[in-house]
């Protein structure tokens, strides 16, 4: 039986953390944005903008998702799903790479939600929801990709699955790569620094 401390996402002795309802308000607004992104592009064709199955192709076949491929780069870059996605991709890079403590979102939390709310009963370490925000960079950036390449559903299918994880850490307070963060220091892929003592 090992004897080393089980990691969690309480923060360290010693170490600065963040309120745990920061992260899930933000989100939340993520969610949010996401769902609709989804909803306005499972509405769309991507080829017109316009509602889906109301138009016909010049040659009278339905227009589907497939005819993204038809578009050049430019035209799929200027869709507004694909600007959109771009904004989010942004989003989550800000919170990984500056740290959700620099993130817009958590700066709108500290300013204008905290101070209204209690104090938290415990604060949270920051590392675990910064990995989380790697990951939702890394799904949304893969999903622009390779729908700025032309394939079909990839802008769906990445903001569906960081729609799922922005839902169950805003509603349920169980962030998803938190918990990959962990598993992975557990599993010993990932090291957490730990403070020299002298």
């Amino acid at each position: 039986m090992s004897t080393a401390e089980k990691p969690t996402l309480a923060v360290k002795p010693g170490q600065k953390g963040v309120d745990p309802r920061g992260p899930r308000f933000g989100a939340g607004i993520t969610a949010v944005i996401l769902l609709g992104l989804i909803a306005y592009a499972l509405s769309r064709d991507p080829s017109t903008g316009t509602t889906t199955g109301s138009d016909l192709t010049p040659d009278g076949a339905d227009v589907t998702w497939s005819s993204l491929s038809l578009l050049s780069v430019g035209e799929r870059v200027a869709l507004p799903s694909t600007l959109v996605l771009a904004l989010l991709v942004a989003l989550f890079a800000w919170g990984a790479f500056a740290g959700i403590q620099r993130h817009p979102y958590g700066l709108l939390f500290k300013a204008l939600v905290r101070p209204r709310l209690g104090p938290p009963s415990e604060l949270e370490d920051p590392v675990p929801p910064t990995f989380a925000q790697g990951i939702g960079f890394v799904i949304t950036l893969v999903g622009l990709v390779l729908h700025v390449a032309g394939v079909p559903f990839a802008l769906v299918t990445a903001a569906s699955f960081a729609f799922i994880a922005a839902f169950l850490n805003s509603v349920f307070g169980y962030c998803l790569g938190c918990q990959i963060y962990l598993l992975l220091v557990r599993a010993g892929i990932l090291g957490r620094k730990s403070a020299v003592t002298q």
